[in-house]
C-alpha cells in the first residue's frame, strides 16, 4: 500500500506487557559486556542475584512492539529501514523483577525529500503494570529510506550543543566480545542480521553486526562507570545517534566531556565515528 504519514501518526498500537525476572536483567548486562572481568565487584552488582541492581538501559528491551513496521497498511519499505537514533529519560530505577507495560505512539513523521527518506519518531512509555510507576520514556528515531517525498515538513534541526573545543574529560576504551550480538539478541531482538552470516552478507556486511541498542547500552554503562559511581539512579537521560556500524569484537573508544550535569560524548572504532551527538544527563543534585 501507499505510504501514509497520517495513518502512521494515528496508528493504534496495542498496550504491550512483559514480565521479567532476575535472570533476564542479568542476561542483558552480560549482553552489553559486563562480566569480562569476573573479579570486578562493581560489575558483579549487576550480575549476581543476591545484590542485583538493574542497568537503566535495560528498559529499551522491555515490552517491545515487534516488527510493527511490516504492517501492510503502513506502506513502509521496512527492508530499507534504519534505526538512526535512540533517547531515553529514566524516571525511576527498574526493580530486579517486575511486570511492565508499554504504551506507544508515533509522535512525528518528517520528510527529508524524494530519495532521502522519511524520519519517524516513536515514543514508548514503560511503566509498572501493577501500580503504574513510570520507569522511562523512550524515543526511537527511524529513517525510512524509501518513503520520503510525500510533501511533509522537514525534520527539526538537532539541538545537541556540540562537542566542546577542548580535550575530553574522560576517555574509555571498551572491547566488545566476539559473541556480543549472539548474547544480546537473547534480550529480545531476534533480527538475523545480527546472527546469521548469510543474512549479513545479503545486507552488504562482512559479518553479523552488533545491535545499535547494544551500543546504546554500552554507552550508558560507560557514563555510569566514569561519572556516576555505577549507580543506576544517577542516570536521568541518555541520547545518541548511530552513525556507523559496530562489529562484535570491535573496540569502542569513548571520548566524554562534562558540562554541569550533562555529559557529551562520542565513540569511534578506529577512525570511524560510530556513535555521535551523544548526551547524558545526571539527575538533579548529583555531583
Amino acid at each position: 500500500m501507499t505510504f501514509s504519514p497520517e495513518t502512521l501518526l494515528s496508528w493504534p498500537f496495542p498496550v504491550k506487557t512483559q514480565r521479567y525476572e532476575v535472570r533476564d536483567a542479568i542476561l542483558y548486562a552480560l549482553g552489553i559486556g559486563l562480566g569480562q572481568d569476573p573479579l570486578d565487584g562493581t560489575e558483579l552488582n549487576f550480575l549476581l542475584e543476591d545484590r542485583l541492581e538493574v542497568l537503566p538501559t535495560y528498559a529499551v528491551t522491555l515490552a517491545t512492539l515487534g516488527m510493527w513496521v511490516k504492517e501492510p497498511a503502513l506502506g513502509i519499505d521496512w527492508h530499507r529501514l534504519v534505526h538512526s537514533a535512540q533517547a531515553a529519560t529514566f524516571h525511576a530505577p527498574l526493580p530486579a523483577n517486575a511486570e511492565v507495560r508499554a504504551r506507544a505512539r508515533v509522535t512525528e513523521v518528517a520528510d527529508r525529500g524524494a530519495g532521502k527518506g522519511a524520519v519517524v519518531t516513536l515514543e514508548r512509555v514503560i511503566e509498572d503494570a501493577t501500580n503504574g510507576t513510570p520507569y522511562c520514556t523512550l524515543l526511537q528515531t527511524l529513517l525510512l529510506r524509501d518513503n520520503g517525498g510525500f510533501g511533509g515538513e522537514p525534520p527539526r534541526k538537532s539541538i545537541h550543543p556540540g562537542i566542546p573545543d577542548r580535550e575530553p574529560d574522560a576517555i574509555l576504551s571498551i572491547t566488545t566480545s566476539s559473541r556480543a550480538a549472539l548474547i544480546y539478541r537473547l534480550s529480545g531482538d531476534w533480527n538475523p542480521l545480527h546472527a546469521d552470516p548469510a543474512v549479513a552478507a545479503r545486507a552488504g556486511f562482512p559479518r553479523p553486526i552488533l545491535h545499535g541498542l547494544a551500543s546504546y547500552g554500552i554507552a550508558g554503562w560507560a557514563i555510569l562507570k566514569i561519572f556516576a559511581e555505577a549507580a543506576p539512579a544517577r542516570l536521568g537521560h541518555l541520547a545518541m545517534r548511530f552513525s556507523g556500524i559496530v562489529i562484535p569484537g570491535d573496540n569502542l573508544n569513548f571520548r566524554m566531556w562534562r558540562q554541569g550535569r550533562d555529559i557529551l560524548f562520542n565513540a569511534h572504532v578506529g577512525d570511524r565515528l560510530v556513535l555521535d551527538q551523544g548526551i547524558a544527563r545526571l539527575n538533579e543534585g548529583e555531583t
